[in-house]
């Protein structure tokens, strides 16, 4: 099964600029994650008649053009449940969207950036422990888990172009990395890492000053997988050629 985790900047953007469809035909996945899609479903009807081969399903922001996370899944792949949000924790913003598969659990997340203030940094941490608990309980219930998304942090020094300019803020903060250390210490993989421990490869650009075309970037995106299912992975990869928006998509083969 390919699926695939790519946060778009905006649905309605990158479906414009034609970026999406190119996307779709090149790649093909079976499951499809996005993150930042910034619509309401009423908006965006013309892009689920488009993609008809899809299911598609929103977990949206309450507030407009804002967050908010979908799954596109295939109609060929059979029965499945979503779910949108995690039980025991309220948030408005769209962030955790996730698809029951038989045995498989398989969330797609946009997680805070918590750059906005002192509250939101807190509620960036709040959110993240919040989220391990819930997997951590589904997997002792003997869930299968897979997790991707955007998780707005760069674990290590590889994994951003300057990591001295920008130690100890947001996005790269010690309490940031800690807490995917803790995942990892969790038997939570990071299956890039572990597959290639020495490659660089970055997810994310600062658009306003064309860091893309520098490589100055951050890996901020990634697939987290249970210890005792990475034998199923079969390959991943980041396709930094995919342009539409500041991430790239992120590529996981699984065997599910």
């Amino acid at each position: 099964m390919k699926i695939i985790s790519w946060n778009v900047n905006g649905i309605r953007a990158v479906e414009r600029k034609e970026d999406l469809g190119a996307f779709i035909k090149k790649h093909n996945p079976d499951i499809l994650f996005i993150q930042e899609t910034k619509s309401q479903e009423e908006q965006i009807q013309k892009i689920i008649d488009a993609y008809q081969e899809y299911d598609q399903h929103y977990h949206s922001a309450e507030k407009k053009g804002y967050s908010g996370t979908s799954i596109w899944i295939k109609k060929s792949l059979g029965d499945y449940t979503i779910n949108r949000g995690i039980p025991r924790f309220k948030e408005n913003e769209g962030r955790i969207i996730s698809v029951d598969i038989g045995e498989w659990t398989l969330f797609g997340n946009y997680f805070p950036n918590g750059g906005k203030s002192s509250e939101a940094w807190e509620g960036k941490l709040v959110f993240y422990e919040k989220f391990l608990k819930h997997i951590n309980t589904l997997r002792k219930k003997g869930r299968k888990v897979v997790w991707c998304g955007d998780i707005n942090c760069a674990h290590e020094e590889i994994d951003i172009a300057r990591p001295k300019n920008n130690d100890g803020k947001i996005g790269f903060h010690p309490k940031e990395r800690a807490w995917i250390t803790k995942c990892i210490k969790n038997n939570w993989i990071d299956i890039f890492r572990h597959t290639f421990k020495d490659k660089v490869m970055y997810s994310y650009w600062h658009m306003i000053s064309k860091a893309r075309s520098r490589n100055v970037g951050w890996r901020i995106d990634y697939f987290f997988v249970d210890k005792e299912d990475v034998k199923k992975v079969k390959s991943i990869s980041y396709d930094n050629d995919q342009m539409g928006s500041d991430h790239c998509p992120v590529i996981l083969e699984i065997a599910i």
